[in-house]
């Protein structure tokens, strides 16, 4: 049942990601969620500090997420934490230019409001971490 809530957790933040929403994208996230993505200079160690720089992209370079499609995913479960990988094939809209990414993305989500005897909970991203995918591989 876990494995199912997990990759149902996952497919809802990728598609309000997908579809530009940003209440529900970040909405995903716990406060203390982390960030590193390998296009920055340095990790994000808050839902907040991700917020802040997405309204910039949006109000500065007019970003804009086109598409993003997940393939390839897998679920570890630790207890109250679980780890998915994937593989993420993104569009997206920054300066009035299109681009496409073939990416790797690991979510660690943790589940938040344990009802032990029904052994369910909400499971939000506390941690996601973005890598190039390695070049020569085709894309997902």
């Amino acid at each position: 049942m876990s494995t199912h809530e997990v990759l149902k957790a996952a497919a809802d933040l990728v598609s309000a990601f997908a579809r530009n929403d940003r209440e529900a994208y970040f909405g995903a996230f716990s406060a203390d969620a982390s960030f590193v993505f390998y296009t920055l200079p340095q990790p994000l160690l808050s839902r907040d500090a991700y917020q802040a720089l997405w309204d910039s992209w949006r109000r500065d370079e007019g970003f804009e997420v086109l598409s993003c499609v997940s393939s390839n995913a897998v679920v570890s479960l630790q207890g109250d934490v679980a780890i998915f990988m994937h593989d993420v094939a993104t569009e997206l809209r920054m300066n009035g230019e299109q681009f496409n990414s073939q990416e790797r993305e690991t979510i660690v989500f943790r589940r938040q409001g344990l009802d032990v005897q029904q052994k369910q909970g909400l499971w939000l991203a506390c941690h996601e971490h973005l890598s190039a995918m390695p070049e020569g591989l085709p894309p997902p």
